[in-house]
Order: structure tokens, then sequence, then C-alpha cells
């Protein structure tokens, strides 16, 4: 028999299991063969992750990865739009308005989830069918397998609201062939369906309503091993013919963007487009004149050293930056003109990249010393 204090506990522990399957849930936390698998469900916010998912996610995680019954983890979302449209902003803000703690306590936990999604112990599948954006990516592009479908929309588009491509944005973006993370990363530009895999960021593209099937597949997959789970995933690869012929869509812009994005500052890139004159070097210009300066400096600067950096150094120094872009201005005006009043036109202090000074720059990247983020 179980004494009162250990009864107490099955309980609590069944009650919680409970909870979390329940359809109302934020995340559903299950274990179904000897697969976890993490559901992100609020479909109604496109999935967008929250503090208390991230509570919740990331010692499951951890509870999995001990676990010699779980051999693979799968996270997915609900709804026919999106995997994860990215963070909470809206939430941020407030809390940013209201000197609340939630500020430091978002970002330290949401990066220190994705380094426990860079360093997991067992095979991590994402799922990304719909939005992939900010928050959504760093739960996904971390783990060692990402499955695009025709639906996948990724894009990193922070400089937009005054911040920066976080999430270990500057780990994986420099990683990416030529200078296409730098311009994903500094434009915000959007890649759909095959173009994710093409361009490096899923490692596996499949039809969006072959994801049941896959995901039983999975599920049914007796003690595997990470090749294992990598020849299910390319059977189901290579069956797939939706935009085959396509080719890949920044191919014709690729010497471009290479030779552009190579520049060693914001200036020089607005110089480099201004000279090439093209129109795709001119819509760039206008893009980029949309975004908020100070992030597009932090932004650069943080790709460049993100790209000879561990992914611990990256998130340490991105979460430096985060609570520089929260004291800011801009990251307030970037919300409230994109995701609040919607009237998309934020009035960024300082507004011209000239007026942003290096040791404004410099400052942001400064250690926190006892608060700064330890992995």
């Amino acid at each position: 028999r179980l004494k009162p204090f250990h009864r107490l506990q099955v309980i609590l522990q069944h009650l919680k299991m409970h909870k979390q399957t329940d359809s109302t849930a934020e995340v559903l936390l299950e274990k179904r063969g000897g697969a976890g698998i993490i559901t992100l469900n609020r479909p109604k916010t496109l999935n967008a992750l929250n503090f208390s998912m991230i509570q919740q996610i990331y010692p499951q995680i951890k509870a999995w990865e001990q676990d010699p019954e779980t051999f693979l983890i799968i996270i997915k979302g609900t709804g026919e739009k999106a995997f994860c449209a990215g963070g909470d902003i809206r939430v941020i803000r407030d809390a940013v308005k209201a000197g609340d703690r939630l500020v430091q306590d978002f970002f330290r936990g949401e990066y220190t989830l994705n380094n426990a999604i860079g360093t997991c112990k067992k095979p991590y599948v994402a799922l990304l069918d719909g939005i992939t954006m900010g928050g959504g990516v760093g739960l996904s592009v971390h783990g060692h397998f990402r499955v695009a479908t025709e639906r996948t929309l990724f894009a990193m588009p922070e400089t937009a609201i005054g911040h920066f491509p976080d999430v270990g944005g500057g780990y994986f973006l420099p990683r990416l062939s030529g200078k296409i993370g730098y311009y994903l990363g500094l434009t915000g530009f959007r890649l759909k369906g095959r173009d994710v895999l093409k361009a490096g960021i899923a490692t596996h593209f499949i039809e969006s309503e072959k994801l049941p099937a896959l995901e039983k597949d999975l599920i049914a997959l007796k003690s595997p091993s990470t090749e294992n789970i990598a020849d299910l995933l390319n059977s189901y690869h290579l069956k797939s013919k939706v935009d085959l012929e396509k080719e890949f869509v920044l191919d014709e812009h690729m010497e471009k963007i290479n030779s552009i994005f190579s520049a060693n500052s914001m200036e020089e890139i607005v110089e480099k487009l201004k000279q090439d004159g093209s129109p795709f070097a001119i819509k760039q210009l206008e893009t980029i004149k949309k975004m908020s300066p100070t992030s597009l400096k932090i932004a650069l600067r943080q790709l460049r050293e993100g790209a000879s950096m561990s992914l611990q150094e990256v998130l340490t120094m991105e979460y430096r930056l985060s609570q520089a872009c929260m004291r800011g201005h801009d990251f307030y005006e970037g919300v409230r003109a994109v995701l609040i009043d919607r009237d998309q036109a934020p009035k960024w202090k300082p507004a011209a990249l000239e007026d942003v000074s290096d040791e404004f720059v410099d400052d942001c990247f400064k250690p926190l010393g006892d608060n700064d983020l330890k992995l």
C-alpha cells in the first residue's frame, strides 16, 4: 500500500497529466508509443508562445531526455494556420509598460528552452506546418529534424518591431549558405513551402496531408535510433512531388545578396543597394527603410559575431540584447504600429541609421553581471 503522501503524489501526477491532455490547455504534453509529443494549442493566437507554455515545455523535454522509454520528441501546432507565429509579443509589451519582471523571465525562459532543444540528446522532430516565425523558429530550428510542408511560411520579422532576430538567430542565420541568413534576418523576407528546405532551414519536405501518417509511423517505431528516424523522414520526403520543379525563390538574386550583405555596416549595405539600382535592390531599400535603424545595427552585429560563437554564447549575447531592446523606445513603438494600432507607421528614435551611434550599439552588447543568462 502507498503511504498517504505518496498516494497524494500519484493522484497529483495523474491530475497533472489529465490537465495536460485537456483540450483547453495551452500546450498538450503526451507520451504515445516511443514518442513524447508537444502540441502547441493556441490556434486563435496562431500558437503564439507565452511564458506558461515555456514553463511547461522545458521540464517535460528534460524529463523525456532522461526517460529510457522515450526515443524521440515531436513538436507540432494545432489548427490549419500555424506551427507557431512567434512569442506572445503583446504580453511582453504590456510587461515592459508595467515594469514587470516578466520581461527578464520570459526571455530567460525562452532562450533556456532554445538551448535545451539545441542540446537535446533525443532526436527532436518539428512539424512546421503553417506559419513559423520568431519564437516558433526557436522551438524548431535548433533540433535534429525540421519538416516543412507546402503551407510553411518562415520569417524572422523582428527588425520591423524594434527587436532583432533572436531565439538563437545569431547562431543559425549566419550558418546558412552565403549571406542568405543576413538577408533574412535584416529584411524579414518570407520563405514559403519548399523554399524553407532549399534555404537550409528545414531538413525535410512533405505534403501537409501526409503529416498524420508520418506521425503515426514515427510513434510506431520500436526503440529507433536517429538513423531510423532519418530513414523514415527521408522515405516520406522522397515521395513528395509538390513544387519539385520550382527553382529557389532567391536563386536569381543570390549573387547580389552574397555581395551586398557581406558589407561591414548597415550604411555600407544601403550604399551598395543604391549603387546596384536593380528592381531587386530598390525593393530591399524600401524594406530596410521601414525597419528600426537601431534594430538593424544591433542585428547586423549580432549575426556577424554569432557566426563564430557556440549556441550558448549566442543565447547569452541575445539575452543582453533583449534587455537592451526592452529598455529602449523602438520595441514599444514597433509593437504599437504593427500589432496594436496597426497603422504600420512606427516613429523610430533615432529615425536614421547614421544617428545610431557605435557607442550605443556597444552598450547593448555589454555583460549584465549577475543578471546575465547562465546556460
